[in-house]
């Protein structure tokens, strides 16, 4: 299919095939990628081998899951998308921050293959160029990605930055979508492949747009916070805090960001419905926001508000805490007419009529 004809079919005609074109030569640890395999629901194989019904059907380049030698061979589908010549529509996938490659004196920060003419490398920017405008949808895959993640921390040499930062907050693909960008670092698996998955039945004309907030996050994803979800909230509203990263109490004051924090792994968990961060006895770092990591360091320090949350709640908190023991008592204890005597004692009549 031409780039014309990609860009202009209106998407509720749907599209039989598309192709997933993943990028991570972004400033990037791979993590993502490893991360989602990890997804059960859906899998990525599921949605490569046509497992979900009404999905079109997929074709993922992507360099960590290839069955491709690597090289040209896998390059070509990057290569024909370039000069909008690919066979079918294509979801451009990022992975990694973008560096500034105006600031790269006389190298580059990250390239992705070569220019077949000079044999210099072509750079991650050269491509979100080349293959941003075309793509039918855009998606950035970590915290890298979306907002700049760990590689655009203060002090860093590369001014790196995330995909909306480079394209642009206002951007819209080929698709007439914005960006969509899944955080995380690295991503929840399942929290990608929901994503991923809404976007395709869009593409198959068959959903609307996935509903994004105004950092261009799914909002039925990020749109509570950690805290909200987290099996340690309780010990919160009572003002009953662990002191050391062994206890099951709320964490907050070894250094828990969850009550600010955009997030769902606590009730997500992370592989299975397994695990998560806060769920494990780990803080929660906010590494799916946008002032990762910098506006969050030192990570084991006590955020901010911390200590009011607690020196407010405490009297409040031992207040609730003695009256839910009380209460605690008496339910552990059984009803009265529960006893082997000769006479009934829990109210029934059975000469009552209403």
């Amino acid at each position: 299919m031409s780039e014309m004809a990609t860009a202009t079919r209106p998407a509720a005609e749907g599209f039989d095939e598309v192709h997933i074109l993943w990028i991570s030569e972004g400033m990037s640890c791979d993590g993502d990628t490893v991360s989602i395999t990890a997804s059960s629901q859906p899998s990525i194989e599921d949605v490569v081998t046509g497992m979900i019904p009404g999905l079109p059907t997929v074709h993922l380049h992507n360099k960590v899951l290839s069955p491709t030698v690597g090289g040209e061979e896998f390059l070509a589908a990057f290569r024909a998308a370039a000069r909008g010549e690919l066979d079918a529509p294509f979801i451009l996938v990022i992975e990694g921050s973008i560096p500034n490659e105006k600031i790269n004196g006389e190298g580059y920060w990250t390239s992705f293959g070569n220019d077949l003419e000079t044999g210099q490398p072509l750079t991650l920017n050269w491509w979100i160029d080349q293959l941003a405008p075309k793509a039918w949808a855009v998606v950035a895959i970590g915290t890298c990605a979306a907002y700049g993640g760990i590689h655009a921390m203060a002090g860093n040499p590369t001014g790196s930055m995330g995909l909306a930062d480079y394209l642009g907050w206002d951007f819209k693909s080929a698709g007439a979508l914005p960006i969509v960008n899944i955080p995380g670092c690295p991503v929840q698996p399942e929290n990608f492949m929901e994503t991923l998955t809404w976007v395709l039945y869009h593409a198959a004309g068959s959903a609307p747009p996935p509903p994004l907030d105004s950092l261009l996050r799914p909002q039925w994803l990020f749109g509570k916070t950690v805290h909200e979800g987290c099996d340690r909230g309780s010990y919160y509203e009572q003002a009953d805090f662990a002191k050391d990263y062994n206890s099951p109490k709320c964490q907050v004051k070894i250094g828990c960001w969850g009550p600010v924090v955009n997030c769902n792994v606590p009730k997500r968990g992370w592989m299975n419905g397994v695990g998560g961060c806060p769920n494990v006895g780990g803080i929660c770092i906010a590494c799916t926001m946008p002032g990762f990591p910098d506006k969050f360091m030192p990570f084991m320090d006590m955020p901010p508000g911390g200590s009011l949350s607690s020196m407010l709640g405490k009297p409040y908190g031992a207040f609730v805490r003695r009256m839910r023991g009380i209460t605690n008592a008496t339910a552990n204890r059984e009803p009265k007419w529960r006893h082997n005597r000769d006479v009934l004692t829990t109210g029934y009549d059975p000469r009552y009529r209403p």
